[in-house]
């Protein structure tokens, strides 16, 4: 089977800002631990004062390229993977390029000419992570770039999508051009719910974009925030999961599975009015460095075995590796080779 750019991901590329930080600066900015937000104008100085008080890690980040990333470093197939987003022509642009290269993906990148490249400050303590996103450039991405025919080529040949929900808050419009090309091509779409503020605030566009979703990741948090939004009334990440797969598709080609992970706890899978729970690697707490990029890196390994067709049993099973590699280093990074088997 040929790989050459079988997964395809378009997100926020965005520099992680890492650094661990104490309950007061959390306090100061009124941050939450194990939550993601966009950042507003109380949360702007925060980026030069975690620079200047704490010992900073800058890495490339962003959801959706974390994943593509994971899913590249787990294939080790060089090009299997592409990936698209917009960044600044500055000095942290031409870092995230290089950075991509590095890893293997075949980026195209739209570069903003005036806004300065995407910034996510990873505040950690005691191991989880709190993210505070200034998407600048990530912000400005354009479905023109999409349809230009050198990168519209990348969605012709690619047959997964993966979006990360942060995009609904940028180009809803790209993600149903993609989304409608894999319905009517019966090709695979999947989408994360991202954060509890994208199912309460970005409700309509990711109502949209459900119909389309052959797999929807998210964590526990987010899965009963969507259930509160939708007025279902359950906490039961089971019910909840199992609800998400039974919502109506706009293609019958694939049944959808839903994918939500709970942190230590197992990984509930529903698909076909079933749920199945799968354990996770526990890792003892001396050994955690930071949870920043773990529910990214599961979702690498996941695609890194769908895309070869293998069952799902598999795909989690190397999801979970992948977290667990990651949740032992700092940010969204890994080792030179993988060692799954």
């Amino acid at each position: 089977m040929a790989y050459e750019g079988i997964l395809l991901g378009m997100g926020n590329p965005l520099l992680d800002i890492s650094a661990v930080v104490d309950e007061d600066f959390l306090k100061k900015y009124d941050i939450k631990l194990n939550n993601a937000i966009l950042a507003e104008d109380k949360h702007l100085p925060m980026y030069e004062e975690m620079a200047d008080k704490y010992d900073v890690e800058y890495i490339a980040g962003g959801a959706t390229q974390n994943s593509i990333k994971v899913a590249q470093w787990m294939l080790q197939i060089p090009g299997a993977t592409g990936y698209m987003g917009c960044i600044g022509k500055d000095k942290f642009g031409e870092e995230m390029k290089k950075n991509s290269k590095l890893a293997g993906v075949n980026v195209h990148y739209y570069e903003d000419e005036t806004t300065p490249t995407g910034t996510c400050a990873v505040c950690v303590v005691g191991g989880e992570r709190s993210l505070v996103a200034n998407l600048s450039a990530a912000n400005c991405y354009k479905s023109e770039h999409l349809k230009r025919p050198e990168n519209w080529a990348l969605v012709e040949k690619a047959k997964y999508f993966y979006i990360a929900g942060f995009f609904l808050t940028v180009s809803p419009e790209s993600i149903l051009l993609v989304a409608e090309h894999a319905a009517a091509k019966n090709k695979v779409f999947m989408m994360n719910l991202s954060a509890p503020f994208i199912c309460e605030f970005f409700r309509d566009v990711q109502e949209k974009a459900l119909p389309y979703m052959d797999y929807v990741f998210g964590n526990e948090t987010e899965a009963r925030t969507f259930s509160k939004v939708h007025g279902w009334e359950t906490d039961n990440v089971e019910e909840i999961a199992l609800k998400i797969s039974q919502w109506p598709k706009a293609s019958g080609t694939h049944k959808r599975i839903t994918v939500i992970t709970q942190g230590a706890d197992p990984v509930v899978v529903a698909e076909d009015g079933k749920v199945k729970l799968f354990p996770v690697i526990l890792l003892p707490k001396e050994k955690l460095v930071d949870t920043n990029g773990a529910g990214d890196a599961f979702v690498g390994g996941f695609l890194s075995q769908l895309v070869q067709e293998k069952p799902i049993e598999e795909c989690v099973r190397a999801g979970c590796y992948a977290a667990n590699v990651i949740i032992q280093r700092s940010g969204c990074t890994y080792p030179e080779k993988p060692s799954f088997s």
